[in-house]
Protein backbone atom coordinates (compact mmCIF):
# COMPACT_ATOMS: atom_id res chain seq x y z
CA UNK A 1 0.00 0.00 0.00
CA UNK A 2 1.18 3.46 -0.96
CA UNK A 3 0.18 6.17 1.91
CA UNK A 4 0.27 9.59 0.38
CA UNK A 5 -1.26 11.12 3.98
CA UNK A 6 0.64 14.28 5.14
CA UNK A 7 2.60 12.05 7.67
CA UNK A 8 3.43 9.37 4.44
CA UNK A 9 4.23 10.84 1.58
CA UNK A 10 8.10 10.67 1.97
CA UNK A 11 7.84 6.82 2.19
CA UNK A 12 7.26 7.81 -1.58
CA UNK A 13 8.83 10.46 -2.79
CA UNK A 14 12.47 10.16 -0.31
CA UNK A 15 13.66 13.69 -1.84
CA UNK A 16 10.01 14.92 -0.82
CA UNK A 17 8.63 15.65 2.38
CA UNK A 18 4.84 16.18 3.49
CA UNK A 19 2.04 18.39 3.40
CA UNK A 20 2.08 21.68 5.85
CA UNK A 21 -0.76 22.52 7.49
CA UNK A 22 0.09 25.75 7.14
CA UNK A 23 -1.25 26.13 4.72
CA UNK A 24 -4.13 25.40 3.99
CA UNK A 25 -5.69 27.46 4.98
CA UNK A 26 -8.61 26.60 7.36
CA UNK A 27 -11.04 28.49 8.95
CA UNK A 28 -10.37 29.66 12.23
CA UNK A 29 -12.25 32.25 14.29
CA UNK A 30 -9.36 34.17 16.03
CA UNK A 31 -7.39 37.46 14.65
CA UNK A 32 -6.37 38.43 18.15
CA UNK A 33 -2.94 37.72 19.76
CA UNK A 34 -2.11 34.10 20.83
CA UNK A 35 -1.52 33.84 24.59
CA UNK A 36 2.25 33.01 25.05
CA UNK A 37 3.37 29.45 25.51
CA UNK A 38 5.17 28.40 28.51
CA UNK A 39 8.90 28.58 28.38
CA UNK A 40 10.43 25.28 28.76
CA UNK A 41 10.87 21.88 27.46
CA UNK A 42 9.94 22.00 23.22
CA UNK A 43 7.26 19.03 24.03
CA UNK A 44 4.95 18.87 26.96
CA UNK A 45 3.30 15.64 27.99
CA UNK A 46 -0.38 15.05 27.78
CA UNK A 47 -2.59 12.38 28.80
CA UNK A 48 -2.29 10.93 24.70
CA UNK A 49 1.29 11.54 24.13
CA UNK A 50 3.89 14.33 23.67
CA UNK A 51 2.77 17.39 22.22
CA UNK A 52 4.90 20.20 20.74
CA UNK A 53 4.87 23.48 22.41
CA UNK A 54 6.23 26.23 20.71
CA UNK A 55 8.60 28.75 21.82
CA UNK A 56 7.52 31.65 23.92
CA UNK A 57 7.78 35.23 22.28
CA UNK A 58 9.81 36.48 24.79
CA UNK A 59 12.47 34.30 23.39
CA UNK A 60 12.51 35.91 20.06
CA UNK A 61 16.09 37.57 19.17
CA UNK A 62 16.95 41.17 19.63
CA UNK A 63 18.73 41.43 16.56
CA UNK A 64 18.34 41.50 12.54
CA UNK A 65 16.74 38.38 12.23
CA UNK A 66 14.76 38.79 15.23
CA UNK A 67 13.54 41.65 14.04
CA UNK A 68 12.31 39.62 10.92
CA UNK A 69 10.22 37.02 13.19
CA UNK A 70 8.24 39.77 14.75
CA UNK A 71 7.28 41.33 11.69
CA UNK A 72 6.38 38.22 10.40
CA UNK A 73 4.52 36.88 13.38
CA UNK A 74 2.32 40.48 12.91
CA UNK A 75 2.24 39.68 8.96
CA UNK A 76 0.36 36.63 10.10
CA UNK A 77 -1.82 38.15 12.82
CA UNK A 78 -2.99 41.14 10.71
CA UNK A 79 -2.90 39.71 7.43
CA UNK A 80 -5.31 42.55 5.70
CA UNK A 81 -3.70 45.54 7.54
CA UNK A 82 -0.48 45.09 5.69
CA UNK A 83 -1.03 42.70 2.60
CA UNK A 84 -5.10 43.28 2.11
CA UNK A 85 -7.19 44.97 -0.57
CA UNK A 86 -6.24 48.09 1.55
CA UNK A 87 -2.53 47.28 3.12
CA UNK A 88 -0.79 49.42 3.93
CA UNK A 89 2.46 48.04 2.11
CA UNK A 90 0.62 45.85 -0.78
CA UNK A 91 -2.50 45.04 -1.96
CA UNK A 92 -2.21 41.19 -2.42
CA UNK A 93 -4.93 39.66 -0.83
CA UNK A 94 -8.55 39.36 -2.53
CA UNK A 95 -10.53 39.52 1.06
CA UNK A 96 -10.13 40.74 4.67
CA UNK A 97 -8.85 37.76 6.04
CA UNK A 98 -6.22 36.96 8.26
CA UNK A 99 -3.33 33.97 8.33
CA UNK A 100 -4.44 33.34 12.14
CA UNK A 101 -7.97 32.87 10.59
CA UNK A 102 -6.98 29.38 9.75
CA UNK A 103 -3.28 28.97 11.47
CA UNK A 104 -4.79 29.43 14.79
CA UNK A 105 -2.98 31.59 17.56
CA UNK A 106 -0.88 32.86 14.89
CA UNK A 107 0.11 29.22 13.82
CA UNK A 108 0.94 28.25 17.69
CA UNK A 109 -2.37 25.87 18.11
CA UNK A 110 -2.17 21.82 18.22
CA UNK A 111 -4.41 20.22 15.88
CA UNK A 112 -5.01 24.14 14.67
CA UNK A 113 -3.04 23.70 11.50
CA UNK A 114 -0.41 25.18 12.73
CA UNK A 115 3.46 26.06 11.80
CA UNK A 116 5.08 23.22 14.19
CA UNK A 117 7.08 21.40 11.39
CA UNK A 118 6.22 23.62 8.06
CA UNK A 119 10.17 25.02 8.02
CA UNK A 120 11.33 21.57 8.74
CA UNK A 121 9.57 20.41 5.78
CA UNK A 122 10.18 22.38 2.86
CA UNK A 123 10.83 22.00 0.12
CA UNK A 124 8.23 19.44 -0.74
CA UNK A 125 5.74 17.99 -3.50
CA UNK A 126 2.55 19.48 -3.82
CA UNK A 127 0.29 17.19 -5.36
CA UNK A 128 -2.15 19.88 -6.07
CA UNK A 129 0.77 22.09 -8.24
CA UNK A 130 2.42 18.34 -9.34
CA UNK A 131 5.63 20.11 -8.62
CA UNK A 132 8.54 21.18 -5.76
CA UNK A 133 7.73 23.98 -3.82
CA UNK A 134 9.40 26.20 -2.01
CA UNK A 135 7.75 27.71 1.65
CA UNK A 136 7.89 31.00 0.09
CA UNK A 137 5.79 29.80 -3.01
CA UNK A 138 3.30 27.96 -0.25
CA UNK A 139 2.51 30.84 1.20
CA UNK A 140 1.72 32.75 -2.26
CA UNK A 141 -0.20 29.64 -2.47
CA UNK A 142 -2.32 30.53 -0.30
CA UNK A 143 -2.75 34.18 -0.98
CA UNK A 144 -4.26 33.07 -4.07
CA UNK A 145 -6.16 30.37 -2.81
CA UNK A 146 -8.46 31.05 0.17
CA UNK A 147 -7.45 34.77 0.19
CA UNK A 148 -8.11 34.85 -3.58
CA UNK A 149 -5.29 37.66 -4.60
CA UNK A 150 -1.91 37.86 -6.15
CA UNK A 151 1.24 36.34 -5.56
CA UNK A 152 4.04 38.88 -3.43
CA UNK A 153 7.54 38.66 -5.31
CA UNK A 154 9.95 35.84 -3.36
CA UNK A 155 11.80 37.85 -2.38
CA UNK A 156 9.75 40.41 -0.35
CA UNK A 157 10.25 41.13 3.16
CA UNK A 158 6.96 40.10 3.92
CA UNK A 159 7.62 36.38 2.50
CA UNK A 160 10.81 36.70 3.91
CA UNK A 161 9.40 37.37 7.69
CA UNK A 162 6.50 35.03 7.31
CA UNK A 163 9.24 32.34 6.56
CA UNK A 164 11.92 33.69 9.51
CA UNK A 165 8.96 33.26 11.96
CA UNK A 166 7.77 29.80 10.71
CA UNK A 167 11.37 28.92 11.61
CA UNK A 168 12.15 30.47 14.66
CA UNK A 169 8.46 28.91 15.47
CA UNK A 170 9.71 25.35 14.48
CA UNK A 171 12.86 25.39 15.31
CA UNK A 172 13.51 22.58 17.56
CA UNK A 173 12.08 20.69 15.13
CA UNK A 174 14.09 17.65 12.96
CA UNK A 175 14.66 18.47 9.44
CA UNK A 176 12.05 16.13 7.25
CA UNK A 177 9.88 15.13 10.32
CA UNK A 178 6.25 15.65 11.90
CA UNK A 179 5.70 16.46 15.25
CA UNK A 180 3.04 15.59 17.67
CA UNK A 181 -0.23 17.79 16.96
CA UNK A 182 0.87 19.99 13.74
CA UNK A 183 -1.76 17.93 11.74
CA UNK A 184 -5.39 17.66 12.32
CA UNK A 185 -7.19 14.95 14.38
CA UNK A 186 -7.48 11.62 12.84
CA UNK A 187 -11.08 11.01 12.34
CA UNK A 188 -13.65 7.75 12.28
CA UNK A 189 -15.69 7.84 9.24
CA UNK A 190 -19.63 6.73 9.56
CA UNK A 191 -20.76 4.31 7.03
CA UNK A 192 -22.91 6.98 5.08
CA UNK A 193 -22.54 9.33 2.83
CA UNK A 194 -21.63 13.02 5.25
CA UNK A 195 -25.42 14.74 5.14
CA UNK A 196 -25.76 18.63 4.81
CA UNK A 197 -29.19 18.38 6.36
CA UNK A 198 -27.93 17.42 9.60
CA UNK A 199 -24.89 19.83 9.03
CA UNK A 200 -27.11 22.50 8.93
CA UNK A 201 -28.52 21.75 12.14
CA UNK A 202 -25.22 21.67 13.68
CA UNK A 203 -24.19 24.80 12.24
CA UNK A 204 -27.70 26.49 13.64
CA UNK A 205 -26.24 25.15 17.04
CA UNK A 206 -22.90 25.65 17.33
CA UNK A 207 -21.71 28.09 14.50
CA UNK A 208 -24.19 31.01 14.01
CA UNK A 209 -22.75 32.48 17.01
CA UNK A 210 -19.33 33.79 15.56
CA UNK A 211 -19.98 32.93 11.82
CA UNK A 212 -23.78 34.15 11.55
CA UNK A 213 -26.55 32.58 10.10
CA UNK A 214 -25.49 33.35 6.71
CA UNK A 215 -21.67 32.23 6.89
CA UNK A 216 -20.49 35.81 6.46
CA UNK A 217 -18.86 35.98 9.98
CA UNK A 218 -18.17 39.18 11.83
CA UNK A 219 -16.11 42.51 10.94
CA UNK A 220 -14.07 44.17 13.73
CA UNK A 221 -15.09 46.95 14.63
CA UNK A 222 -13.72 49.33 11.18
CA UNK A 223 -14.74 46.60 9.11
CA UNK A 224 -11.04 46.33 8.12
CA UNK A 225 -10.89 42.26 9.13
CA UNK A 226 -12.84 39.77 10.60
CA UNK A 227 -13.24 39.07 14.36
CA UNK A 228 -14.43 35.64 12.72
CA UNK A 229 -14.70 34.50 9.13
CA UNK A 230 -16.82 34.27 6.42
CA UNK A 231 -17.38 30.22 5.41
CA UNK A 232 -18.59 31.10 2.09
CA UNK A 233 -19.57 33.31 -0.28
CA UNK A 234 -17.72 36.44 -2.38
CA UNK A 235 -15.24 36.79 0.22
CA UNK A 236 -14.31 33.28 1.48
CA UNK A 237 -11.74 31.04 0.67
CA UNK A 238 -12.18 29.43 -2.66
CA UNK A 239 -13.44 26.36 -3.85
CA UNK A 240 -10.75 23.86 -4.76
CA UNK A 241 -8.92 25.24 -1.77
CA UNK A 242 -8.11 22.97 1.06
CA UNK A 243 -10.65 24.05 3.38
CA UNK A 244 -13.15 23.30 0.89
CA UNK A 245 -12.25 19.71 1.48
CA UNK A 246 -15.40 17.99 3.89
CA UNK A 247 -12.59 15.60 5.61
CA UNK A 248 -9.95 18.30 5.79
CA UNK A 249 -12.30 20.74 7.71
CA UNK A 250 -13.96 18.34 9.55
CA UNK A 251 -10.74 17.51 11.02
CA UNK A 252 -10.05 20.92 12.01
CA UNK A 253 -13.56 21.48 13.04
CA UNK A 254 -13.35 18.46 15.22
CA UNK A 255 -10.67 19.72 17.40
CA UNK A 256 -11.14 23.41 17.75
CA UNK A 257 -14.96 24.70 17.09
CA UNK A 258 -16.91 25.88 18.72
CA UNK A 259 -13.86 28.11 19.27
CA UNK A 260 -12.86 29.07 22.68
CA UNK A 261 -15.44 26.09 24.02
CA UNK A 262 -13.53 22.91 22.32
CA UNK A 263 -9.96 21.96 22.23
CA UNK A 264 -8.19 18.88 21.04
CA UNK A 265 -8.65 16.86 24.15
CA UNK A 266 -11.81 17.76 25.26
CA UNK A 267 -13.96 18.27 21.74
CA UNK A 268 -17.41 19.05 21.59
CA UNK A 269 -18.71 17.24 18.33
CA UNK A 270 -18.43 14.28 17.68
CA UNK A 271 -16.73 12.85 14.03
CA UNK A 272 -20.13 12.20 12.68
CA UNK A 273 -21.18 15.87 13.30
CA UNK A 274 -17.65 17.22 12.28
CA UNK A 275 -17.92 15.55 8.70
CA UNK A 276 -21.82 16.69 8.42
CA UNK A 277 -21.17 20.53 9.49
CA UNK A 278 -18.38 20.80 7.59
CA UNK A 279 -20.30 19.08 4.57
CA UNK A 280 -23.39 22.20 5.11
CA UNK A 281 -20.09 25.16 5.18
CA UNK A 282 -18.82 23.37 1.77
CA UNK A 283 -22.31 22.24 0.35
CA UNK A 284 -21.91 23.95 -3.33
CA UNK A 285 -24.86 23.67 -3.97
CA UNK A 286 -25.96 26.29 -1.78
CA UNK A 287 -23.11 28.25 -0.22
CA UNK A 288 -21.49 29.57 -3.50
CA UNK A 289 -17.64 30.93 -3.14
CA UNK A 290 -15.19 32.01 -4.98
CA UNK A 291 -13.70 30.43 -8.24
CA UNK A 292 -10.16 29.63 -8.84
CA UNK A 293 -8.85 32.60 -11.37
CA UNK A 294 -6.67 30.59 -13.10
CA UNK A 295 -9.05 27.75 -14.87
CA UNK A 296 -7.09 26.87 -17.53
CA UNK A 297 -4.13 24.77 -15.44
CA UNK A 298 -5.92 22.22 -13.45
CA UNK A 299 -5.77 21.50 -9.48
CA UNK A 300 -3.71 17.87 -9.32
CA UNK A 301 -2.44 17.08 -12.98
CA UNK A 302 -1.72 13.59 -12.01
CA UNK A 303 -5.07 12.84 -10.70
CA UNK A 304 -4.03 9.59 -8.61
CA UNK A 305 -2.77 12.67 -5.92
CA UNK A 306 -6.21 14.13 -5.87
CA UNK A 307 -7.03 13.48 -1.85
CA UNK A 308 -9.91 11.29 -1.13
CA UNK A 309 -12.36 14.48 -0.06
CA UNK A 310 -11.39 16.22 -2.97
CA UNK A 311 -15.13 16.76 -5.18
CA UNK A 312 -13.70 16.94 -8.64
CA UNK A 313 -13.07 14.39 -11.06
CA UNK A 314 -11.53 12.90 -13.01
CA UNK A 315 -10.22 10.01 -10.45
CA UNK A 316 -7.94 6.86 -10.88
CA UNK A 317 -10.83 5.24 -9.15
CA UNK A 318 -14.24 4.41 -10.56
CA UNK A 319 -16.33 6.35 -7.95
CA UNK A 320 -18.54 9.30 -8.35
CA UNK A 321 -16.99 13.14 -7.44
CA UNK A 322 -20.60 13.47 -4.98
CA UNK A 323 -18.50 10.60 -3.12
CA UNK A 324 -15.34 11.90 -3.34
CA UNK A 325 -17.20 14.78 -1.95
CA UNK A 326 -19.57 13.55 0.85
CA UNK A 327 -18.39 10.25 1.17
CA UNK A 328 -19.06 7.41 2.41
CA UNK A 329 -15.06 7.63 2.17
CA UNK A 330 -14.00 3.89 3.12
CA UNK A 331 -14.61 2.26 0.40
CA UNK A 332 -13.00 4.96 -1.63
CA UNK A 333 -9.78 4.25 0.83
CA UNK A 334 -10.33 0.65 0.39
CA UNK A 335 -10.41 0.37 -3.20
CA UNK A 336 -6.97 2.51 -2.89
CA UNK A 337 -5.46 0.02 -0.64
CA UNK A 338 -6.56 -2.68 -3.09
CA UNK A 339 -5.25 -0.85 -6.21
CA UNK A 340 -2.30 0.25 -4.80
CA UNK A 341 -2.95 3.55 -5.22
CA UNK A 342 -1.97 6.80 -3.14
CA UNK A 343 -4.47 7.91 -0.08
CA UNK A 344 -4.47 11.75 0.08
CA UNK A 345 -5.77 13.41 3.09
Amino acid sequence: MIQVSKRAFKLMLPAMVGVVVAAQIFVGCNSGTPPAAPVADTKAKTDTGEIFVPPDTSTIPHDPFGDMVRYGRDLVLNTAKYIGPNGTVGHYLGNKMNCTNCHLDAGTKPFGYNFFSTHARYPQYRGRENQILTLGQRINNCIERPHSGTPMPLDSKEIVAIVCYIKWLGGNTTVGKHVKGDDGLELQYPNRPADPNQGAAIYATHCTECHGKDGQGQWNGDSSTYIYPPLWGKYSYQVGSSPHRVLKMARFVKGNMPFNKAMWNHPILTDEQAIDVAAFVNDDRIHPRPQKKDKATPDYPDKKFKPIDYGYGPYEDPFSETQHKFGPYQPIIDYHKEHKLPIVF
